[in-house]
């Protein structure tokens, strides 16, 4: 058993939780709670480590979690340890060190009713993971993140995304030749393929647009909108009819679930 904030694992575990640079390098980030834990292990990623204390292991599902776990890649740490790990006001009875997946665009599943959520430069790591969660509920097909932007893997993402995360493939594009060079392979194999952005500027509300065909629904930054490189890409724009008096505009994860649940309702 762990008794020490100074063993080596243990010292892992929180740069990981701390440091995006860590978390590139090994390639694995932090997680805690049902909810994470339990879509980490039914999408069957690989989980390098589940750290636990046996005293709160009390639940018929940690209990299981913990079973259906081998043994080499079980961390058991005392109830110190496990208290100044957890970054919740009541720790958790698991947590874990979940490995990355590739950001591979062949992750994504292209069909004649492709949904893409696309976001250019998400900052605020809540929102992405809010964001995350109302495409795996408005059943998008993947979400693209391009740009200098929040890491899918900061805990405050994971935790906003309760599990959607591991749900759906959520790929960082860093190069912008790699997204053109895809989204022409997607068109050609599909026939069709636009992406829409939103704009406050535009002439067309959301529910006069056709979304029904294959669709890459683009939301810029939070503070500086779309960028003029995804404006290029854009086929149309999008408004979403608010009143002036008041509010000029929307948080970028509520405008991302109205695009999305605008497609699905037209869908339907």
């Amino acid at each position: 058993m762990i008794t020490s904030l100074k063993n080596d694992r243990i010292k892992q575990v929180r740069a990981l939780m701390t440091n995006r640079r860590r978390r590139n390098q090994e390639k694995a980030f932090f997680i805690e709670g049902v909810h994470a834990v339990t879509a980490a292990y039914e999408a069957q990623w690989t989980v390098r480590w589940l750290l636990y204390c046996p005293e709160t292991v009390r639940t018929e599902w940690a209990q299981e979690i913990v079973a259906r776990t081998p043994a080499e890649s079980r961390l058991e740490v005392n109830a110190y340890v496990h208290e100044e790990l957890s970054d919740r006001a009541s720790p958790s009875e698991l947590m874990a060190v979940v490995e990355q997946e590739a950001d591979d665009l062949a992750r994504i599943s292209l069909t004649s009713e492709l949904l893409l959520l696309l976001l250019d430069r998400p900052a605020s790591p809540g929102n992405l993971g809010s964001v995350i969660r109302s495409a795996d509920a408005f059943a998008a097909h993947g979400v693209l993140i391009t740009g200098h932007a929040a890491d899918i893997y900061d805990p405050k993402a994971v935790r906003a995304s309760m599990g959607s995360l591991f749900a759906l493939p959520v790929i960082r594009v860093q190069r912008h030749e790699v997204l053109e060079a895809w989204l022409a392979q997607v068109r050609e194999i599909l026939g069709s393929l636009q992406v829409v952005g939103t704009s406050s500027h535009a002439d067309s509300p959301v529910y006069a647009h056709d979304l029904t065909g294959p669709t890459v629904v683009a939301i810029g930054n939070e503070a500086r909108g779309i960028s003029r490189y995804l404006e290029e890409l854009c086929d149309a724009f999008v408004t979403i009819p608010m009143s002036p008096e008041i509010a000029t505009s929307l948080n970028a994860s509520v405008a991302a679930s109205i695009l999305l649940y605008e497609a699905r309702r037209q869908r339907a």
